[in-house]
């Protein structure tokens, strides 16, 4: 049952976009006369003419126009609101493509998202691993994830996974050769290896070797070429192993955020919303916060 309040908007608006009340009529299957009387009983109701009206021609009203830019926003949200209870009803299908930085790609978002495809049979997965700043609209990508501070930009809608932290760390074998590292101090005489995005010297220590691959940089450190700054989640990592030791625990950085990221969308496909389910599902303890 029609609203009372709503009724005759669906009219008004065939009116307006068919051009004349005959047209409407014919759209909507009704007699121009029904047409006619409907929009005199809707400029009744709003106590207001929307349409000026001759032999040849229609034009909207100040008011008329008014009341119409309202009517198409009013529609758009109604069939967006359809739109995301379907979507609640659809499995997740067609291939959803993300990019995600190279290291943390690999240990823990590429894992979480490829675990989609056994759920959803429909659902094909493309994992880019990149630490350049993708930009989403332009190259196709349904979502990313950002370690770092975000574009203040209303084109991009973001949920939080959790933080990174920077850490000192070394191989056993390092630091058996090179002696314990107790303060700050010690740092002076040793050399780390650096990760091109942030090749400046830390704590006054030399980086002599510098990679633009966070996981060759990880490697080095476990082959005992010198100390590394690397993400605790990918410290942690390694030390479950032995193979590397964390340094100095209370000489740290500031915590950098850890993002996903989408384009802003009014309906949000369930394969965009399966897959940023599944990452915030994924996100290990060590990533909470420091």
């Amino acid at each position: 049952m029609v609203t009372p309040r709503f009724d005759g908007v669906e009219l008004f608006l065939q009116i307006v976009e068919s051009g004349s009340l005959t047209e409407a009529a014919e759209r909507l299957h009704l007699t121009r006369s029904a047409v006619g009387k409907g929009l005199a009983r809707l400029e009744a109701r709003l106590g207001t003419c929307l349409l000026q009206r001759s032999t040849r021609r229609q034009r909207l009203t100040e008011d008329g126009q008014a009341y119409y830019e309202h009517c198409l926003r009013a529609q758009a949200e109604l069939e967006a609101a359809e739109s995301v209870l379907q979507s609640g009803r659809q499995q997740p299908r067609g291939r959803l493509r993300a990019s995600v930085p190279l290291a943390f790609g690999h240990h823990y978002a590429a894992p979480a998202l490829w675990g989609l495809m056994d759920r959803y049979p429909g659902l094909e997965v493309e994992i880019c691993f990149a630490d350049r700043l993708t930009d989403l609209a332009q190259e196709g990508f349904d979502i990313a994830v950002r370690i770092g501070a975000l574009p203040d930009t209303d084109r991009l809608s973001a949920r939080r996974l959790g933080e990174q932290v920077m850490g000192l760390a070394a191989s056993p074998a390092y630091l058996q050769r090179t002696g314990p590292i107790h303060h700050v101090d010690d740092l002076a005489s040793r050399r780390s290896i650096a990760y091109r995005s942030q090749p400046t010297q830390r704590a006054g220590i030399a980086s002599p070797l510098i990679m633009d691959d966070l996981q060759a940089v990880a490697d080095a450190a476990m082959a005992g070429v010198g100390l590394v700054w690397l993400p605790s989640w990918l410290i942690a990592h390694y030390v479950l192993r032995g193979q590397l030791l964390a340094v100095l625990p209370d000489c740290r950085e500031q915590p950098a955020p850890i993002h996903v990221i989408w384009p802003t969308a009014t309906h949000l496909p369930a394969k965009t919303r399966c897959a940023i389910d599944a990452l915030v599902a994924g996100t290990p303890s060590c990533l909470a916060g420091s």
